[in-house]
């Protein structure tokens, strides 16, 4: 039985993801912030931490960014996948809602909505979807935009369900725990994660996406986040089709590593959609053997 550590409280979209990555008997254990529970997994309160990484809608997820390229390593080795749809919820028998409350995504996913049917209504931000309930049930807001297990959690009253202004909007979450574990197997629809620290100079970042480009390496995602305490530098987010252990990807992470002052692995596993890597003529992972194989050959003399 794992301990999974979870951004919290109970009734998030965070714990639905949990659940889905979760095996029977797992333990699933909310934490306030995204820090907290990236913490509890360094200091080995728990096995693993889910965390969102990333909205279709809204972008990254800065927190969790930040908190993975810093202090000790931790590596994806999972992720989930989920479709966001909210529920609006109010205590029994509310009427009046002058105010709605929820974490900053949220309330931007659900916008057009709440000025269309709750005229009026003040959007209030807190700290995460289940926060709000907790908020509504105190008396403190009107109504709460929130995860539909939330209302599995909270004496509160259903308003509306299925709620987003982008009908197909998503979220990805990712369970993180420390290095020591073998990484999943490739599946031949994987996902490879990095995070790099590059020279502040003219064309630093082209130089590692001509890495990855010449490998015929797809890129997924790709961010910058300021480096903290050093102004006007920045690490790179990198997410690109691919397993660590095919060759061309280690062959790109190596050229990644001798470009960058500092790379940090953050993990290779499947992706949750399932959409395998693509393919380029002369890029596969047989090319790359082959060609390894051809220079051990001049070397050993046998080949010219």
């Amino acid at each position: 039985m794992a301990r999974i550590a979870y951004f919290g409280p109970e009734g998030t979209f965070t714990e639905q993801a949990a659940r889905s990555l979760a095996d029977d008997g797992d333990e699933l254990i909310p934490f306030e912030t995204i820090p907290l529970a990236l913490s509890a997994v360094r200091k080995g309160e728990t096995d693993s931490a889910c965390v969102p990484v990333e909205n279709s809608v809204e972008g990254v997820v800065p927190a969790t960014l930040d908190g993975l390229a810093e202090q000790e390593p931790l590596i994806a080795g999972a992720e989930a996948l989920l479709p966001v749809h909210f529920s609006v919820l109010t205590r029994p028998g509310a009427t009046d809602i002058r105010t709605v409350a929820s974490h900053p995504h949220a309330l931007a996913q659900v916008r057009l909505w709440v000025e269309a049917n709750l005229p009026g209504a003040k959007p209030v931000a807190t700290s995460s979807t289940a926060a709000a309930a907790v908020a509504v049930q105190a008396g403190d807001f009107d109504a709460a935009v929130t995860a539909p297990v939330a209302v599995q959690h909270y004496p509160l009253e259903v308003r509306a369900t299925e709620v987003a202004d982008v009908r197909d909007a998503r979220t990805r979450f990712l369970l993180v725990r420390k290095p020591h574990h073998p990484l999943p197997e490739p599946t031949g629809a994987d996902r490879t994660s990095v995070v790099a620290a590059a020279a502040n100079r003219t064309g630093a970042l082209a130089e590692l996406l001509t890495e990855l480009a010449s490998r015929g390496i797809n890129l997924t995602r790709l961010d910058a986040r300021p480096a903290r305490g050093n102004f006007g530098e920045y690490r790179f987010f990198f997410d690109f089709e691919g397993h660590v252990a095919e060759p061309r990807i280690g062959d790109a992470l190596a050229a990644l590593r001798r470009r960058c002052r500092n790379v940090r692995f953050l993990g290779s596993h499947p992706r949750a959609d399932g959409v395998p890597a693509t393919s380029q003529a002369s890029a596969g992972n047989e090319d790359f053997v082959e060609a390894a194989d051809w220079v051990a050959a001049v070397r050993r003399g046998e080949q010219a």
